[in-house]
């Protein structure tokens, strides 16, 4: 006789969610790759549309050139590398959770690290397209390889824009690496309950995996070595494209403050973005029995954290800017304060400072509308500052007569627009065709199950 259907947790919002078995580990996370519903087909048209409309503006510019971009001078830096920041920052958590998380074996992290790990492949290959779509002419991308060519042309190794493709390229195969390892176990799980074609594709993608001693043993070792190759990379990524300014001299940017302020600001966001893509699964594909509160509490408290420390960031910048005597310096400082841009500091401060700090009521950091607005603020918040570092800075400095004031354009704020498209439209393929929890790792947080031994004696 089969066993009975197990109904959905109840929502959770301080209600009790029963310990789910390792049978129902692998069923509720395997639901979650049955055939989409219309309400999925909805979110993919529309994140489609907006993708379509993304491509178009970037086609649109191609043909025009960048000043329909709206780049003028001085502001040759603007929206496309504040977004290519932004991106660079979101992609943290995901290796933060999976690597560091691990090697502290906080057990809080394994139903979310998957979700944020694929964040952070498809946070990245979002980024990477920044720097071709603002140097214009991509197809000449190919000139910054440093390979032997005729025309004597070979990258500057000393710029700050080498070391990006180095410390990007490398976040990147290394994220991609762990992410595939970390996949293979729940691969095989998906292998054993298909059929047909989906059978031998997953069988090929499970690398001949059947969960022995000794593939257990080297797996381990494997994932225990690539967390520990990762964890730096959380430091030294961003602290690389902060370079990208601090080795400038622009006033604004020239700050030793850069490093820590980037790397602090990246987790910041990147624990919201896996707020934002994590709260919806877990209601639609109903995984409030693996993401608990506790999970959400954590998170938010890492988000509060996180919060404080770029607020006191904020006021050391500030302080030291007032308090360097360098004329220029303060003059920049005081122009963003109440110049042009005011305006967008203001939301800045409100949404990076003010906004997570309801996240120190306890309620609020279990309560998943809170959570989703709070989270949603943080990203506008983090996006405005990188806004405001490279807009402002270049708009005000050295001399009066260079001084000027961007004003975005539709072509590029649609290009922008549609970059979240397709992220978005990676992550929600992907939750499709790979589990989004680990099932291997998400059981081994459940209690052991225990043998029956009731009727031992009757037989």
């Amino acid at each position: 006789m089969s066993a009975p259907e197990r109904t959905p947790p109840p929502i959770a919002g301080g209600a009790h969610v029963a310990e789910p078995t390792y049978a129902d580990v692998n069923r509720d996370v395997l639901n979650t790759l049955r055939p989409p519903g219309n309400l999925y087909f909805a979110w993919m048209c529309v994140v489609g549309l907006i993708l379509t409309c993304g491509i178009l503006a970037w086609t649109y510019q191609i043909f025009m050139g960048m000043g329909a971009a709206g780049k003028r001078t001085p502001q040759m830096w603007a929206m496309y590398i504040t977004t290519f920041v932004f991106w660079i920052g979101i992609g943290h958590a995901g290796t933060l959770i999976s690597a560091v998380l691990y090697l502290f074996r906080a057990r809080w992290r394994t139903s979310i690290y998957r979700a944020a790990e694929a964040m952070t492949i498809f946070a990245v290959l979002t980024a990477g397209l920044f720097p071709m779509i603002h140097a214009g002419r991509m197809w000449f991308a190919y000139f910054l390889l440093p390979y032997p060519n005729q025309r004597y042309l070979w990258p500057n190794f000393k710029s700050p824009l080498v070391w990006d493709v180095f410390a990007i390229s490398t976040y990147l195969s290394i994220s991609t690496v762990f992410f595939i390892v970390g996949l293979v176990p729940d691969i095989a799980a998906v292998r054993d309950v298909s059929t047909g074609w989906r059978r031998r594709l997953f069988t090929m993608l499970s690398l001949g995996w059947e969960g022995s001693d000794r593939q257990w043993r080297h797996y381990r070792r494997a994932y225990g070595l690539l967390a520990a190759l990762a964890t730096p990379l959380v430091l030294s990524v961003h602290s690389v494209v902060s370079w990208d300014f601090a080795m400038a001299l622009v006033p604004g940017w020239h700050s030793t403050l850069f490093a820590p302020f980037f790397v602090d600001g990246a987790i910041f966001s990147g624990f919201a973005m896996v707020l934002v893509l994590a709260l919806p699964m877990r209601h639609f594909f109903h995984l409030h029995a693996y993401i608990r509160d506790r999970h959400l509490d954590a998170m938010a408290k890492l988000i509060l954290t996180t919060g404080l420390v770029l607020t006191y960031f904020y006021i050391c910048e500030l302080f030291t800017s007032w308090y360097s005597g360098d004329h220029i310096e303060k003059a920049s400082l005081f122009w963003r304060l109440t110049g042009s841009y005011s305006w967008a500091l203001a939301t800045m401060y409100f949404c990076n400072c003010i906004s997570p700090l309801i996240l120190f009521w306890k309620n609020a950091r279990t309560n998943p509308v809170i959570l989703y607005v709070v989270s949603v603020l943080v990203l506008i918040g983090m996006w405005f500052e990188r806004f405001n570092i490279i807009v402002p800075s270049l708009g005000h400095d050295f001399y009066p007569y260079t001084w000027g004031v961007y004003i975005p354009t539709i072509t590029d704020t649609t290009i922008i627009v549609g970059s979240f498209a397709w992220f978005f439209i990676l992550f929600l393929g992907f939750i499709k065709v790979m589990p989004s929890l680990s099932i291997v790792e998400v059981k081994e947080t459940l209690a052991a199950p225990i043998k029956d031994t009731r009727h031992a004696g009757h037989h």
